[in-house]
């Protein structure tokens, strides 16, 4: 028996259930990933990340006596011709929630059925999967406090050990794997990408700061989230594996909760497609916009609002490819509900520069704050001067990514619009729009 498992967004050899079925079930394994060219233009920081992964993919396998096969090319396509190649029996692969993702299964199954070669699609990426649970009537839930309980109750599968060893076929070529250093990032600060980075932040977290997640998450200069997200948008650890050792954790369970937040999402979208730029329902009526929407679109993407905390997320983004959860929502809700400009703009931007552009929490996320997703709340709005002062009073997180306010003292740094001298000598604008006052 020869299988291949084609690797997607699982980038690891722990709790893998199509290379663990493989290797249990097989004689030999094609561990195989195709780069597709365009898939390297859409976000130069999750391009670097991906890189990185591939080569501690490649040396985890090595360690199990196996390797990484690289192919560049459409990926059903690719995948379909070494199928062939290598004469397999059958290919095996992690199902996922995109339009991409299962046209893509579409195809393979289609174009393998021809060639006699059987495929199965594994879960992997979700700790439930979509349709595991659903609401009577409907194939997906639409607010997450039903789907919360019904994912907190449903059965999970057991977490799989790494295999302990794996045979490639000799005979089987691989383009040589892409120096990451080739990808210019447009983030300075980067994670570092693979799974060994992974498991080295969740024991990390695990370790230290879980138990207190509550307490700290949403304090963003604490940095007290886990940072585990963008490990996650790429599979370089299993969702699975985290909830469950999460869940062993006392005081862990908030932590858990987010977690479920990706699989609603992921479900969502797995449900209807549309959802990654369609609204899922009518948004709230808002005022007309301050300014031109181009115009005020430029200087939300490059952290020049005059709303310090606003800013301070945006350089953050910028500047790491990543932003704290609490203020995420903060300059999502700014951009939609202040500027007047539709989610569809921000989302976009933060698929360019998150490492943890994920689609269907990407999507999901925004459409929620802008009052047009599964917020039944459709109202609410995030003002950033109260959110600044409840949750970075002495403007330590504002000070850290807005150089113009170093040296400036709570609670001036936090409205420095009140001294318009000290906006004149710092070099720092004016608000774009009247400082939200509700």
């Amino acid at each position: 028996m020869r299988t291949l498992v084609l690797y997607t967004r699982d980038l690891r050899v722990h709790d893998h259930p199509a290379l663990t079925d493989a290797v249990r079930s097989s004689d030999e394994v094609v561990p195989l990933f195709v780069l597709d060219p365009s898939l390297l233009r859409v976000s130069p920081n999750r391009s670097r990340f991906l890189l990185e992964g591939l080569h501690d993919l490649h040396r985890s396998l090595e360690q199990r006596g196996g390797r990484l096969v690289l192919r560049h090319g459409d990926v059903a396509r690719t995948a379909i011709a070494l199928a062939r190649e290598a004469s397999v029996d059958r290919v095996l692969v992690t199902g996922d929630v995109t339009a991409t993702a299962r046209d893509r299964e579409a195809w393979l199954a289609d174009g393998l059925a021809r060639e006699g070669i059987e495929l199965r699609v594994l879960p992997g990426n979700a700790i439930v999967d979509p349709g595991d649970v659903a609401p009577a009537g409907r194939g997906a839930y639409v607010v997450f406090t039903p789907y919360h309980r019904a994912w907190a109750a449903a059965p999970r599968r057991s977490v799989f050990g790494a295999p302990g060893a794996v045979r490639v076929p000799a005979e089987v070529a691989s383009d040589p794997l892409p120096d990451p250093r080739s990808i210019t990032a447009d983030a300075l600060d980067l994670p570092s990408g693979g799974e060994a980075a992974a498991r080295r932040r969740l024991d990390a977290f695990l370790g230290a700061r879980a138990a207190t997640y509550d307490e700290a998450r949403n304090d963003p200069a604490a940095d007290a989230t886990s940072r585990l997200s963008p490990y996650l948008r790429l599979g370089f650890v299993s969702a699975n594996e985290v909830a469950s050792r999460a869940a062993q954790v006392p005081g862990a369970e908030g932590f858990v909760r987010q977690l479920a937040w990706r699989d609603f999402f992921g479900q969502l979208l797995w449900h209807d497609s549309r959802l990654a730029w369609e609204d899922l329902r009518e948004g709230p009526t808002l005022d007309p916009p301050p300014l031109e929407v181009g115009h005020a679109l430029k200087l939300w993407k490059d952290g020049m609002t005059g709303l310090p905390l606003v800013d301070a997320g945006m350089r953050q983004l910028r500047r790491e490819g990543w932003i704290h959860n609490r203020v995420r929502m903060v300059v999502a809700s700014f951009l939609t509900r202040r500027l007047g400009v539709p989610w569809q703009e921000g989302a976009a931007h933060f698929a360019r520069y998150l490492v943890d552009g994920d689609p269907a929490s990407n999507a999901g996320g925004w459409q929620w704050v802008a009052g047009t997703g599964t917020d039944p709340r459709r109202s609410r709005s995030f003002n950033p001067v109260r959110q600044a002062r409840r949750f970075d009073p002495q403007g330590d997180y504002v000070r850290r990514y807005v150089r113009e306010l170093r040296g400036v003292e709570a609670p001036l740094v936090l409205g420095p619009w009140r001294h318009s001298a000290l906006l004149e000598s710092r070099g720092y604008p004016e608000p774009v729009c009247p400082v939200p006052d509700r």
